[in-house]
């Protein structure tokens, strides 16, 4: 993998660049629309990729090894393959899956040992069997097993986590470098930042995380439950810490706002489940606002669900056509809400980008925000 910083704003950390794996090039700042199982929920990966467009996808380590299994996605080649997906993807480690499986598992030394979501059959993940499940998978971007600490959480507990993800984080790197890729293509490990919202400990791990030579870098442990302010505080603290010259990757964030915040802070990499689940409760998000399309208020409003027609669906549909799909609970609803979230998601990354290499990001985001804030 190789990445190649273009461009810092002047008033702020954000950062333009691009990142080159063996499935093609991902411009940052970049969102990674969430595959969970091996789909993105609700579109055609046709439509995935002429409309919504994205550089890379993301992939879920814990849920791909329950179904469909190492077995077949070794049979057909890998993930990509699988999928029909030709463009780069990340993968996951499962570590998240570890934290809100909390009543079902149990974290020694070794691993973490977890009963199944599906049918109760038990489990175990160590660094050893992470890295090769993502071999399997096929990843371009692979994550070091971590544990994702909860919100609130005490300040040993914090630590002692810390420490055990830094410690299993070597056990990643030793048995990748004797683990030979399955697809011929090249992988790279990004290992993950935690410490929850504790600032000696996020400096702590950000220098441990930093010092491992990784070609990329994650920050994980956060949009757990803590208020933005804080999120935004510990991200500050990590970037000033992690390479300027490695791609930035922060896991699961977040809103719209979330994101211009954090690209403002350094942060190249993102990926949510908000634009999707929320697109399937009826929310999207637009340049001027956020739409509740269940509400009355759009019973008889027969213009296009987005004037800024960002795809395809935005100047197909009518508010009063969509809402009626939802009020009746029609599937064809919630793909139209989700192909514009995505597509706005993908928007607003290219968006903020654009200015970044044009040197006004910092006043652009203001406005934005400014302007997202509000409930249309």
């Amino acid at each position: 993998m190789k990445f190649d910083l273009l461009a810092t704003d002047a008033q702020s950390s954000a950062r333009a660049g691009t990142i080159e794996t063996d499935h093609g090039k991902i411009e940052t700042p970049i969102f990674m629309p969430v595959g969970t199982v091996a789909s993105v929920k609700g579109v055609h990966q046709k439509e995935l990729k002429e409309e919504i467009n994205p550089d890379i996808i993301l992939g879920n380590t814990y849920h791909l090894y329950l179904r469909p299994g190492t077995d077949i996605l070794q049979k057909a080649g890998g993930l990509h393959s699988f999928m029909n997906w030709d463009r780069p993807i990340l993968t996951d480690s499962g570590g998240y899956q570890v934290y809100s499986l909390s009543h079902r598992r149990k974290i020694k030394e070794e691993g973490v040992k977890f009963k199944s979501h599906i049918d109760g059959s038990y489990h175990t993940f160590t660094p050893e069997n992470v890295m090769e499940i993502q071999r399997i998978i096929g990843a371009d971007i692979i994550m070091a097993f971590d544990e994702c600490t909860p919100y609130p959480c005490d300040y040993n507990y914090a630590k002692n986590s810390m420490n055990r993800t830094h410690r299993w984080l070597d056990r990643c790197i030793a048995h990748l470098e004797k683990t030979p890729l399955t697809y011929g293509h090249q992988q790279t490990l990004f290992p993950i930042v935690q410490g929850s919202t504790y600032k000696d400990l996020r400096k702590q791990s950000a220098e441990y995380i930093a010092a491992s030579g990784a070609e990329g870098n994650a920050i994980g442990g956060l949009s757990v439950g803590e208020p933005a302010e804080e999120m935004y505080a510990m991200t500050e603290v990590v970037t000033n810490i992690l390479p300027k010259e490695k791609p930035r990757y922060l896991m699961g964030v977040g809103t719209p706002i979330n994101i211009l915040e954090n690209i403002a802070l350094g942060v190249d990499m993102f990926d949510c489940v908000m634009p999707t689940r929320n697109a399937r409760n009826g929310m999207l998000f637009t340049a001027h606002g956020t739409i509740n399309i269940k509400n009355k208020k759009w019973q008889e409003d027969f213009s296009p669900i987005d004037d800024m027609a960002i795809t395809y669906v935005d100047s197909y549909y009518t508010k009063a056509y969509l809402r009626h799909l939802f009020t009746v609970n029609e599937m064809l609803g919630k793909q139209i809400a989700t192909i514009h979230n995505l597509g706005f998601y993908l928007w607003l990354v290219r968006e903020a980008r654009k200015h970044i290499l044009a040197g006004d990001f910092a006043s652009w985001k203001n406005m934005m925000v400014n302007q997202m804030n509000k409930r249309l």
